[in-house]
């Protein structure tokens, strides 16, 4: 899934560890989301959201949004 992850953790000047520890996941869960090899889940997804005071729509983007 597209996402904007990478963006706004470089614009807070975190590293993926920081991120990871942020969220409670490890620095490898951060790298496969920001490469797109794996879709957060609905609870983590929420989690980032929450954490960069941001909807979720703004992070993640919605491949069944219309066109």
């Amino acid at each position: 899934m597209k996402n904007r992850l990478k963006l706004l953790r470089v614009e807070r000047n975190w590293t993926q560890e920081q991120l990871g520890q942020a969220l409670g996941v490890s620095r490898q869960a951060v790298n496969a989301l920001e490469t797109e090899k794996h879709d957060p889940s609905l609870d983590l997804a929420y989690r980032i959201a929450v954490l960069f005071a941001r909807p979720v729509e703004d992070i993640f983007e919605n491949p069944h949004a219309p066109g």
